[in-house]
């Protein structure tokens, strides 16, 4: 390599020839294999990576997955050497060839003597730039990380919760129909009631409970009135704690005759352990119902942060939706009606799953509060030619001209300090743009905002 090959790069736009030989004289050409790694995330940053033609991509070890965070494509980016003013400076990303090429290897040594021999108030401010930069980098992204994980947190801990009250409140009531339950039958055994009486009463209670629909909260109210008069009438005390059950079994007073006949003395005991059987059957449906519930959300979050899966995988995106739906169902609930337009036709693509849902949780959360609460949710899912396209359609008040041409801006934001999610649209883009090779695109009118995604059927990278 000589001075040819770098003085059409503008990264060295005023560097003159003998100073471009003198910084080649202390480096090294590397040739750029696809696939091959140049340079490794965490690793001391000892050299200075400048790209001369071909192209790298950047990967980055997030938990336990390997994600592209961009590309070096164009002659005169470069990667690393941060150790020319930082003694403790590492590799950001790792380095990954892309297509054949060339890069100039510089040692982070001699980058510091070069720059200190040729510009030295620049390297005092770059020195000062980096050191300021990264401390602010730093704390920035702590910040970002545990506003996004409190808001998914209090999400999660508000979905969980009505399901796990509602299972802690079955089992206290299922603890008390228990006890309802045995002391039944001991009143039972002390009426002394034969066997072929209480079998006879056990076919009765088998009957009970076949309804397939809930009753009418009316018509269950007076049914019970209606129960809970013939009771007073045969002399039951505990017409209260009977009626019911029995009244939600669907219980007739043609039956309750019937098991007057079949128990004589020994009716309220015998109508009391009925209605013990059919409570502790209802309060063990909602126990498990509930717990399946949780049981969901769990699946759901797993999905979401795809904790147990790889780095690039062969996904369904309707299904990284639902579990980031599951995940914001709190901000729907309330006023919010989502509407689903998922076509069947639309194949499973190889993608950043985890990478994915963290751009439908954006674009959701944004749509969400761009209606302030209260409107409709269009979400639908279509193929066009090799790639599918996702859109988020909002009936909010929509963005003016000017917001719109700025959305996708790093640090651009309309929202108060404290609300979102922490990932903006310039970080929804990158993902979309960068490590899929889709785009993502913005249409709005007051009444109509659809955010477009559209993505190929394999990303950047995956090969």
């Amino acid at each position: 390599m000589n001075a040819d090959d770098l003085r059409g790069i503008p990264l060295f736009a005023g560097v003159t020839d003998a100073q471009l030989e003198e910084l080649i004289d202390g480096s090294t050409e590397i040739a750029i294999e696809p696939g091959r790694d140049l340079f490794h995330e965490g690793e001391p940053a000892d050299f200075w990576w400048v790209l001369v033609d071909g192209a790298i991509a950047l990967h980055r070890k997030i938990g336990r997955e390997d994600t592209v965070m961009g590309k070096i494509d164009v002659a005169g980016r470069w990667a690393g050497g941060f150790r020319a003013w930082d003694e403790h400076g590492v590799y950001l990303a790792s380095g990954r060839g892309l297509t054949e090429g060339r890069v100039l290897r510089v040692p982070a040594q001699v980058l510091r003597d070069r720059i200190d021999d040729w510009f030295p108030l620049a390297g005092h401010l770059i020195k000062g730039v980096y050191g300021t930069a990264r401390a602010i980098e730093s704390t920035a992204r702590q910040r970002d990380a545990l506003v996004t994980l409190g808001t998914l947190a209090a999400g999660l801990a508000h979905e969980i919760n009505n399901p796990a009250a509602a299972a802690a409140r079955s089992v206290s009531a299922l603890d008390t129909a228990c006890v309802s339950l045995l002391s039944a039958l001991r009143r039972l055994a002390d009426g002394e009631v034969t066997a072929a009486q209480f079998s006879t009463l056990d076919d009765l209670r088998l009957e009970l409970g076949a309804g397939t629909a809930a009753p009418d909260p009316v018509d269950l109210a007076d049914h019970e009135n209606t129960i809970s008069e013939w009771l007073d009438e045969h002399g039951i005390e505990q017409d209260w704690l009977i009626a019911p059950p029995l009244a939600a079994a669907g219980t007739s007073i043609e039956w309750c005759d019937r098991a007057a006949d079949v128990l004589g003395d020994s009716l309220e005991p015998g109508l009391e352990w009925v209605a013990s059987t059919l409570s502790t059957a209802t309060l063990l449906g909602e126990v498990k119902e509930s717990t399946r519930r949780i049981t969901e959300l769990v699946a759901a979050v797993r999905s979401y942060s795809q904790m147990d899966r790889g780095s690039i995988q062969t996904v369904d995106v309707t299904e990284g939706i639902e579990s980031t739906l599951v995940m914001l169902g709190h901000k729907l609930r309330d006023g919010i009606e989502v509407i689903r337009s998922y076509g069947a036709d639309v194949p499973r693509i190889d993608a950043f799953a985890g990478e994915l849902n963290q751009v439908w949780t954006n674009l959701i959360d944004n749509a969400v509060d761009a209606m302030h609460g209260t409107g409709t949710l269009r979400i639908s899912t279509r193929t066009d030619g090799d790639r599918i396209v996702v859109e988020f359609t909002d009936t909010g008040p929509g963005m003016p001209p000017e917001v719109a041409a700025r959305a996708f801006e790093p640090f651009y934001t309309t929202k108060e300090v404290g609300k979102g999610t922490g990932l903006g649209l310039d970080i929804a883009q990158r993902i979309v743009a960068e490590h899929h090779g889709g785009t993502i695109t913005i249409s709005s009118r007051p009444g109509e905002t659809t955010l477009q995604v559209r993505l190929p059927h394999q990303p950047i990278g995956a090969g």
